[in-house]
């Protein structure tokens, strides 16, 4: 599969064995699981950290074959969903740190060119979410309003 902004093709990477049932390994129950979720969403922890404790700790391979819901669902059915999606606020973290880089280095060209990459990512995402229900029709995407939202 070719890469979005680069004229080569990828790697192929390793992927999760395709699984539906509930490994024999989880000794854990459905609802045992959510409330950890739930309390590590209350801590403050992101998503995608959440699903690394749950491995990494409690040998939780998939919490959608354990529960039939994913983290996102868990987290929005108890009302704790962020108001902006996890990878969209984490690109707006980059970008911002990108554009600070290019305020005290204003002749980084590389950086530049990866700004716009990073922002042409944000505005693809901000459509999608836009067309999904997940962000309001009038939210728009600029950097200053990303570097109020990220401090």
């Amino acid at each position: 599969m070719g890469r979005i902004h680069a004229r080569r093709k990828g790697k192929s990477s390793s992927r999760r064995p395709f699984r539906t049932d509930k490994p024999e390994w989880v000794t854990m129950s459905a609802e045992e699981v959510e409330e950890i979720v739930v309390k590590l969403a209350k801590e403050g922890t992101t998503q995608a950290k959440i699903g690394l404790i749950l491995r990494d700790q409690y040998g939780i391979p998939n919490v959608k074959t354990v529960t039939g819901k994913s983290i996102g669902r868990i987290l929005s059915d108890n009302e704790l969903a962020p108001q902006i999606p996890e990878d969209l606020m984490a690109l707006m973290r980059r970008a911002v740190r990108i554009n600070t880089h290019l305020a005290s280095n204003p002749r980084d060209i590389g950086n530049r060119r990866g700004l716009q990459l990073v922002e042409a990512k944000i505005r693809r995402l901000v459509k999608y979410y836009k067309r999904t229900g997940k962000l309001p029709e009038n939210w728009k995407y600029s950097i200053k309003e990303a570097e109020l939202l990220v401090r």
